[in-house]
Parts: C-alpha cells; structure tokens; sequence
C-alpha cells in the first residue's frame, strides 16, 4: 500500500487521474461532489486538527493507528477516498498476473470473488467500505469497515475499496446499492490494485 505523507505538516488534496466525467458508471457530476466536496472537507478538517496533536508529521496510516474522535474520522475518510479515486482507470479492468493467482487461491474463481464482495457491500448495513485487503500470512480477505474505520487498524494490508456511503453512488443509483457495486467492476485498474500489494 502506497501511504500517504504529510508535507511540512500538511496533507494535501489528491488530484483525480482522470477527468470526473470519464469513468462512466460514476457521472461527472458524482464525482465533483465526492471528491471536490466530500473528500476536501476531510482534508480541511483533518490539517485544521493535527497541529498539537503530536501527529503532525506521521503517514497518514500511523495517523489513524493512533488518533480518535474527529482527528481519527477525518484522517481514516482521506485514506479511503484516495484509494477509492487511484483504483479507477479505463484500463487492466480484470486481474491477472499475482493478483489473479490470489483471487483464485483464496476464493475459488474471481466470479466468487466478486459476489462475495457485492454481497458484503450490500449487506453493510449503514454507511462504509467493502475492502479486499492482505492478512500478514499473505492471504485475501474481504471485510466490511464501518464509518471511517480502514483494515490498516487490523494489521492488514488494504488493496482495494468500494466506497458504500449513500453521497459515493446516490445521484447516479439512488437507492439501488447493488447495482453501483455491480458496475464499479467496469472501472477498477487491477495494476493499481496489485502495485499495493508491495
């Protein structure tokens, strides 16, 4: 997993890699609310906390490791969002190489896997993320983290999110939950899924 770190105390806000309108199964105007509003109102609130906290300066991992109430939300919600917008392209939309010997290994084929995502996706009642991430005996697990929480509080390794809080797919989907996890495939890069294996 690519952490994120401070610059001069600060953490900045990410940059989409790709124009809001050019993933397709996420409108433009989905994306300019989530990322433009959402994710840099976490951004604001969590440099605008940190001075005095004795954090100032650590990866945003460690950050959310050792924080609690707001400073800990706002530090775990800009750790997701940015995983969430770096996996997204128009290109390597299935895996292969290691990360699809993985997916086989641990579930059987990658159709289980994907049900068994949606299904955890779905089925997380309230707001969060469906994660697939890495447990320190080099194996694929799939959690449900509520809220703002983020496996790295778990020990594992994160790789890949879908983002189940109601503003990520509610213009587009409205209530059908199900149907934005289904079409979220269509977009995931699996090379950036696999870079954070190291």
């Amino acid at each position: 997993m690519r952490d994120i770190l401070p610059v001069n105390g600060i953490f900045e806000m990410m940059q989409l890699p790709y124009a809001p309108e050019a993933l397709g199964v996420i409108s433009g105007n989905t994306l300019g609310f989530h990322h433009g509003k959402h994710l840099k109102a976490y951004v604001d609130n969590l440099n605008k906390l940190l001075p005095g906290s004795g954090l100032e300066n650590l990866p945003i991992s460690e950050v959310i490791k050792k924080s609690k109430g707001g400073l800990f939300n706002n530090a775990g919600q800009v750790l997701n969002h940015v995983m969430y917008f770096e996996q997204f392209g128009k290109e390597h939309h299935e895996p292969e190489g290691k990360m699809l010997e993985m997916i086989v290994r641990d579930f059987g084929s990658v159709e289980n896997f994907k049900k068994e995502f949606e299904q955890k996706g779905t089925t997380l009642f309230g707001s969060g993320w469906v994660w697939l991430s890495m447990n320190a005996e080099g194996r694929l697990v799939i959690t449900q983290e509520v809220n703002a929480n983020n496996p790295v509080q778990s020990g594992l390794v994160p790789l890949l999110t879908f983002d189940v809080w109601e503003h990520a797919y509610y213009l587009d989907y409205q209530n059908r939950r199900a149907d934005y996890l289904a079409a979220l495939w269509q977009i995931v890069d699996w090379k950036v899924v696999e870079s954070r294996l190291q």
